[in-house]
């Protein structure tokens, strides 16, 4: 049983993530996030912890944006967006996940530092293909994966970099992979 409690989009999102592990869920109803939600959001993150495993699109990153400025020391989960897509209908969340997908995002877990360190720049992201180059997403899709960071544009790749900690060796070592 995982002891916090993951916060995910829908009911859907439940059943997948009970498929793949034991864990209590709370459920945001989309980006409506009602007083109701937030409530049992913020007894399960002043008790238990959350963890939030939002769907990798925008709309899921808007509400994992929303509920970490509600709560900045809530852990983070991504399940990359390739894991997540449904074939036949090109649906994308964390209901189309298999169970060793969600598995895996929940073994690289990320916690936000308090005060971000500015290890990475731009100049990294270049220097590494991650932007600016044609086959920058795909890349970036490839090391998200590696580090446990999901998918993400230049800029929000570079904040997750800094954000969540990953240190220099771990990154060269990631990107040295691709």
């Amino acid at each position: 049983m995982i002891k916090e409690v993951i916060i995910v989009e829908g009911k859907m999102d439940v059943a997948a993530v009970r498929r793949a592990v034991e864990a209590d869920c709370i459920i945001t109803d989309g980006f409506r996030l009602r007083s109701a939600a937030i409530k049992n959001i913020r007894a399960a993150y002043e008790k238990r912890g959350i963890i939030v495993l939002t769907d990798p699109d925008t709309v899921g990153e808007r509400i994992r944006a929303r509920i970490t400025e509600m709560f900045p020391h809530a852990h983070h989960a991504f399940i990359p967006a390739e894991e997540a897509t449904n074939a036949a209908d090109g649906d994308v969340g964390v209901e189309q996940a298999s169970p060793a997908a969600i598995r895996a995002a929940l073994a690289q877990v990320h916690t936000p530092m308090e005060r971000p360190v500015l290890l990475f720049s731009m100049r990294d992201m270049i220097a590494h293909g991650l932007t600016g180059a044609s086959d920058a997403a795909a890349r970036r899709a490839r090391l998200g994966r590696r580090l446990g960071l999901g998918f993400a544009n230049a800029k929000t790749f570079l904040r997750r970099l800094n954000t969540y900690g990953i240190t220099r060796e771990e990154f060269t070592a990631a990107a040295e992979e691709l």
